[in-house]
C-alpha cells in the first residue's frame, strides 16, 4: 500500500502490522520448505536425466525397442535422401564438367567370387579404310552384381547290379542324410539356421522368401528342421561346453529373453547365459570359443550348475547370483572373481552425459588412462603384461582409490555420483585383480560382444516359443558365435558339420569343432574359386 492509502486509525495500523508479520513468518516457513523440496527436486532431476541417458545408450532389452524404431526411421530417411541425391546428380544436366576428384585406388573384390567376362567388340574392319583390325590391348572395368540365391534338386542314383554267374545282387548304400528320411540337404539346413539365429530372420519370413522362388516350405516344416538339427548337433554342443569350461579363465554374462508361456498368451522372462573362452589378448594360441546356456529365470543356481566343474578366474559383472561361486571352500576348486572396468566406467559416463559433471569427467579420464596401458600390452604374454601393469598401472590405481575415497565424502550420499563411486569402492578388489595376473582382462567386453547377437535377434523374433526353444537358440548361438570367433563363415561351417555329423563317431565329435575343420573349409573355398 502506498503511504496516502494507509488509514489514519492507529488500531487499524496495528492490525495491518500484525497481519504483515504473520504473512512474513508464513512465507519464511514456505520458503524453507521450498528450498528443501528444491534440493530433493535437483536430485530427482539428476536421476531422471541419468535414466534418460541410459535409455538412449541401451543396446539390450525391450526398453530400447522404441528408440530402435526411431533410429530405423532415421536410417531410412538417410537412405532416401542419399538416393534422391544420386538421382538428382544423374538427371540434372551440367554445362561444364566439374573438376575431377582425386582418384582413389579401386577396391579389389575377393578372389573367391566367380568372374564373368562380357567382351564388347567393335566392328571387325576399320570404318575409315575397311582394313581388318588388330587387337593391341584392352581396358577392363568391373561391376559387382548380385545373383539371387537359388534352389537345386540333387538326385542320388544307386544303380543295381547282379552277377551273371552266381546271380548275386549289389547296390551302393544310400547316402546318409542329416535328417533321417528328410528332404533338406546340409546346405539348406545351414542356411535356415544361420538366417534365423545369425541374420535374425524369423521362419515365417524365410517361408515367404522361399515361396517367391516357387518352393513351398511352411513355417512348421522349417521349425521341424530346426528342432531336428538341434538334436543332431547336441553332442557337438557338449564338446564345445567342455572345451570352454576347461580354460583357467572364463568371461560370463547374461541377457533377458522373452519366452511365451503356453496356454496364457503372455511372455515370461528367461535368460541366456554366455561363457567365453578367449585368451588371445594374453598371447594365447588356444582357439576362442563361446558357449550359451538357457534358463527359465535368473536364479543363481543356474550359473552354479553351469560352472559346477570349473575352477579358475570368472570375469563377470557384480551380479549377486555369482556370489556363491566365490566361497573359499568350493569344490572342485575355488573361483576367483574378476570384475569389469567397462561396467564401472559406464556409470560415470551416464552421469557425465546427463549432467556434464566435472567429477565424472575426471573419473573417466583416469579410467581411460588404464585402458591406454592395456592397449599397449594387448597380445603380449601374461608375464609381460603383469610386469607392465605393476610398473605403469599400480600407482595409477592407488591414486584413483584415494581420489574416489575423498570425493565420496564430498558429494551427497543420495547422488548418482556417490552410487557410482560406491560401486567401484565396493568391488575394488575384484576390479584390481587383473593387476596381479597377466591372463586377466581389464573388462568383460568379450562376453558383452557375444551377447550383442542375441539382443539384435530379440527385436526380430520377438520371443522364444517355449523353454525348449530357448535351449535350441542357445545351442545354435554357440556354434555360430564360435565359428565367427575363429574367422569362419558360419553357414559354410554348419553345412560341413551337418553333412558329416550323423555318421561321425560320437567319441570323436570334437573333431568337428570350428578350429579343427578350418583348414578343410579353406581348401573348399579355394577349390570353389
Amino acid at each position: 500500500m502506498s503511504t496516502p492509502a494507509l488509514p489514519d486509525d492507529i488500531e487499524t495500523l496495528k492490525r495491518l502490522l500484525v497481519e504483515r508479520d504473520a504473512r512474513v513468518e508464513q512465507l519464511t516457513r514456505e520458503l524453507a520448505v521450498t528450498q528443501h523440496e528444491s534440493q530433493n527436486l535437483t536430485l530427482l532431476i539428476e536421476k531422471l536425466k541419468l535414466q534418460i541417458a541410459r535409455l538412449k545408450r541401451m543396446q539390450f532389452g525391450r526398453s530400447s525397442e522404441r528408440l530402435g524404431e526411431q533410429l530405423a526411421q532415421l536410417e531410412l530417411l538417410v537412405e532416401d535422401l542419399e538416393a534422391n541425391q544420386a538421382q538428382t546428380a544423374t538427371e540434372t544436366p551440367v554445362s561444364a564438367p566439374p573438376p575431377a576428384p582425386a582418384v582413389e585406388p579401386r577396391r579389389a573384390w575377393p578372389g573367391h567370387l566367380p568372374r564373368q567376362t562380357v567382351e564388347h567388340l567393335p566392328a571387325c574392319n576399320c570404318q575409315a579404310c575397311g582394313t581388318a583390325l588388330i587387337k593391341i590391348g584392352e581396358d577392363v572395368s568391373e561391376i559387382l552384381e548380385y545373383v539371387p540365391a537359388s534352389f537345386k534338386v540333387i538326385r542320388h542314383s544307386r544303380p543295381k547290379f547282379t552277377c551273371p554267374q552266381c546271380h548275386s545282387f549289389t547296390q551302393a548304400p544310400a547316402p546318409q542324410r542329416p535328417i533321417d528320411r528328410g528332404v533338406p540337404g546340409p546346405g539348406l539346413l545351414a542356411h535356415v539356421l544361420v538366417s534365423k539365429f545369425g541374420d535374425h530372420l524369423p521362419l515365417y519370413r524365410q517361408s515367404q522368401i522361399y515361396a517367391r522362388e516357387g518352393v513351398e516350405l511352411t513355417r512348421s516344416t522349417l521349425a521341424d528342421w530346426v528342432g531336428s538339427c538341434a538334436q543332431l548337433l547336441s553332442p557337438l554342443i557338449t564338446a564345445l561346453n567342455q572345451y570352454v569350461l576347461s580354460a583357467t579363465k572364463v568371461h560370463a554374462d547374461d541377457t533377458p529373453v522373452p519366452v511365451l508361456e503356453p496356454g496364457r498368451g503372455k511372455t515370461k522372462t528367461g535368460r541366456l547365459w554366455v561363457y567365453v573362452r578367449d585368451d588371445r589378448p594374453a598371447g594365447s594360441t588356444d582357439p576362442p570359443a563361446v558357449w550359451f546356456a538357457y534358463s527359465p529365470d535368473r536364479k543363481g543356481e543356474h550359473p552354479a550348475w553351469h560352472l559346477r566343474d570349473f575352477s579358475g578366474v570368472l570375469q563377470a559383472d557384480a551380479y549377486s547370483g555369482f556370489g556363491q561361486l566365490y566361497v573359499s571352500n568350493r569344490q572342485p576348486g575355488p573361483i576367483r572373481e574378476a570384475a569389469c572396468w567397462a561396467h564401472a566406467r559406464r556409470k560415470f559416463y551416464d552421469i557425465y552425459v546427463a549432467n556434464n559433471s566435472p567429477l565424472a569427467a575426471d573419473a573417466l579420464r583416469r579410467i581411460g588412462t588404464l585402458y591406454e596401458i592395456e592397449a599397449d600390452i594387448r597380445g603380449q604374454a601374461p608375464e609381460r603384461r603383469m610386469a607392465q601393469r605393476q610398473q605403469r598401472t599400480d600407482g595409477l590405481l592407488t591414486e584413483f582409490h584415494q581420489w574416489l575415497s575423498a570425493t565420496f565424502h564430498r558429494v551427497s550420499r543420495k547422488s548418482e555420483l556417490a552410487k557410482a563411486i560406491g560401486y567401484v569402492l565396493t568391488h575394488w578388489q575384484a576390479l584390481t585383480r587383473y593387476l596381479g595376473d597377466g591372463g586377466i582382462e581389464i573388462d568383460n567386453n568379450a562376453a558383452e560382444r557375444a551377447l550383442r547377437t542375441c539382443a539384435i535377434g530379440r527385436k526380430n523374433w520377438l520371443f522364444a516359443g517355449s523353454d525348449a526353444g530357448g535351449e535350441r537358440a542357445a545351442a545354435i548361438y554357440s556354434l555360430i558365435g564360435t565359428a565367427k570367433l575363429n574367422g569362419l563363415n558360419p553357414e559354410a561351417y554348419l553345412s560341413l558339420v551337418l553333412e558329416h555329423i550323423a555318421e561321425h563317431p560320437i567319441n570323436r565329435v570334437a573333431e568337428l569343432l570350428p578350429w579343427n575343420v578350418a583348414a578343410h573349409l579353406h581348401i573348399e573355398q579355394r577349390l570353389a574359386a
